[in-house]
Formats: C-alpha cells, sequence, structure tokens
C-alpha cells in the first residue's frame, strides 16, 4: 500500500485558487493580504490537513530526522525525565535533538502539541497519552512513514509501537510481599484518574495478589489523590478507619510523598509501605523504602530504539514491549503484621 501523501504548499494554493507565495505570506504572517484571503487561506489548511514547516525559515536543509517531539504530562516529575534522558542517550547518536513539552494530563493541550511538533516536521513523535486522549489524527503521519511511539501508556484510536512496564506484575508482587509478612488487612493509595492505564494495571496487580492470598477485596481499603497532598489526606483517611490497614501499597512516587509524610506526622512506624517507583534517598528513611523500581530510562532507551529502526525503513507489525519491574526491599515492606491486632489500637 502506497503511504498517503501530506498536502504541500502548493495543494493550499491550489485549492484557494491563489499563489504558493501568498499562501506562505498568509501562514508566515509576513506580507501582506486580504481578510478574505487569509479566511480562504487558512479553510483549505484545515481541509487539506496541511502542516505547514514552522522549521523552513531557519532550517532550509535536513528537514526531517533533524529533532524527536515527545509529550509527557509532567515536565517536574523525575521519572518522565529519566524517560526523556533515554530517548535523547539513543538518538543524539544520529544527530537528533529532542523537544519537550507538556500536556498536563490534559488531552486538549496534547492534541495541540503533537499537531505543534508535526507541524515542525519532526522525525519522530513520542507520546505519554493522556487519560481520554484520542490518537486517530495521528494515523496519517504515521501512514506516511513517521515513527509513532507511545510511552508508559497505550493510546487510543492508533495501534503504533508502545513501550511500558510491567505494572501489574510489580504491583502483585509487591502487595504479596506484605501479605508474606502476615498482613491482612493491605491498604492501596493510587493516583487520579482511575481510568489511568497505569493505575488500573497496578490496582488489577493489588487485587489478583489478595486473591492469590486468599484476602478478600475491600473498596474502603482503596484511596485515590492526585497529587503528594491528596495522598497524604487519603493515607489519615484511611488510618483512621474502625478497623484501619497494618500495611499500604502506595501507586507511584507522588502518591508515596503523601504516604510517608503522614505516616512521619501521625508517628505511625507500625505501617508496612510498599511504594511503586522508587524514589531519592529512598534507603535513608528509617525505615528504608521497599520499592517495586521500575526503569524509566530503559523505557526511553527503548522507544528511541525502536524509532530508529522504524526510521531505517523496518514495516513490521507494531509492537508493544513491557520492560521489567523489580522488588527493592529494604524494610517498610518487611515490616510485620502486629500479630493480629488492629493497626491504630
Amino acid at each position: 500500500m502506497t503511504p498517503a501523501r501530506r498536502p504541500t504548499l502548493a495543494d493550499v494554493a491550489k485549492a484557494v485558487g491563489v499563489s504558493a507565495k501568498t499562501v506562505s505570506r498568509v501562514l508566515n504572517e509576513d506580507g501582506p493580504s486580504s481578510a478574505e484571503t487569509r479566511k480562504r487561506v487558512l479553510a483549505a489548511v484545515a481541509e487539506l490537513g496541511f502542516q505547514p514547516n514552522l522549521m523552513a525559515r531557519s532550517i532550509r536543509v535536513g528537514g526531517p530526522d533533524t529533532t524527536v517531539g515527545l509529550v509527557v504530562p509532567d515536565l517536574s516529575n523525575p521519572f518522565f525525565g529519566a524517560v526523556a534522558s533515554g530517548i535523547e542517550e539513543v538518538v543524539d547518536d544520529r544527530g537528533l535533538m529532542l523537544l519537550m513539552g507538556s500536556s498536563q494530563d490534559d488531552p486538549g493541550r496534547e492534541h495541540t502539541l503533537t499537531q505543534t511538533f508535526l507541524a515542525r516536521r519532526v522525525s519522530v513523535l513520542m507520546v505519554v497519552p493522556s487519560v481520554g486522549a484520542d490518537h486517530t489524527h495521528l494515523k496519517a503521519p504515521r501512514a506516511a512513514g513517521m515513527p509513532v511511539v507511545f510511552i508508559d501508556r497505550p493510546g487510543s484510536g492508533l495501534t503504533t509501537d508502545t513501550v511500558v512496564s510491567s505494572n501489574r506484575a510489580g504491583a502483585r508482587t509487591g502487595v504479596a510481599r506484605l501479605i508474606a509478612g502476615g498482613h491482612r488487612r493491605i491498604g492501596f493509595v493510587g493516583d487520579l484518574p482511575t481510568r489511568l492505564y497505569t493505575r488500573r494495571e497496578r490496582m488489577a496487580g493489588y487485587r489478583e495478589a489478595l486473591a492469590e492470598g486468599g484476602l478478600p477485596y475491600d473498596r474502603r481499603l482503596v484511596a485515590s489523590a492526585h497529587h503528594p497532598e491528596g495522598s497524604a489526606e487519603a493515607t489519615a483517611r484511611l488510618l483512621a478507619l474502625p478497623d484501619p490497614p497494618t500495611a499500604l501499597l502506595a501507586g507511584n512516587n507522588f502518591m508515596t510523598l503523601g504516604v510517608i509524610s503522614e505516616l512521619a506526622r501521625a508517628g505511625r512506624k507500625d505501617i508496612a509501605v510498599v511504594a511503586f517507583d522508587d524514589l531519592p534517598m529512598a534507603e535513608s528513611l528509617q525505615p528504608g523504602l521497599t520499592v517495586i523500581a521500575q526503569d524509566p530510562k530503559t523505557l526511553g532507551v527503548s522507544a528511541g530504539r525502536i524509532a530508529l529502526r522504524r526510521m531505517d525503513g523496518d514495516r513490521s507489525r507494531a509492537q508493544t514491549l513491557t520492560i521489567p519491574t523489580r522488588l527493592i526491599p529494604r524494610g517498610s515492606g518487611e515490616l510485620p503484621a502486629l500479630n493480629g491486632v488492629r493497626s491504630g489500637v
């Protein structure tokens, strides 16, 4: 099947009935044009799906193969910084520059960012999908040969290469560790929204471990939050239950910050904790923090290598690559249950 041809400046000019130079003046805002002409040009651009090359004014050679666009939910999260570092390590050897933008986990903002990167004619587009985002608009660029890679979470509406962590297996291993310590009331502090792929997978692993351990699932032991302050409040609510948990699984690094902050504030050194994602200086806490460690740099490296293979002509079927997690015991997850006595009594 012949890849779809990208609309050109000449196509827009022909559709409007003006010269290519006139279209260029409208798009670059560098010359006179009537309001009516501008309106017709922009309408044709939208109808044809034309992506103006925003770099053409400063880079006249090279075109594609000069930049990689990466959309992440949160530039302040060290996890995504490590992912970006892995990508950069791979693509730098090819002479590619990494450009990043934050979607703030908003589908509309993500769409705008991806369109901006496409307009800049990036060589590769990598996206950590937002909850609720639709990626059907990326079908045409992908069909035209642009590598599109989803990282950390699968996308929606587009079958393409995806690199994720073993979220479900990691959570199952962490909860099994707590069960082995005698815990029978194990809480889960997860991030919002609950539709988030990583949240769903880790929750599934939590429930599977409970079932394998012969323990019932109690929805009262599940709390959700969107930031460390919220997870601290969620932890306080769980500990205030009439029959509170004796152990907690923290759903990600931001959730963990709130959990350990609340436990420290309340002086609760008896609550066992296993955290999903490692934290800087986690081993320096008292006790050290037991974690299910992801490998964000390997996520990035793997995504970068897949993208370069696609650039080099690999047209094999899209793949989903799962990067293993590993349990790092440091003490907090090994705290034993209090011989069946309710925590907090």
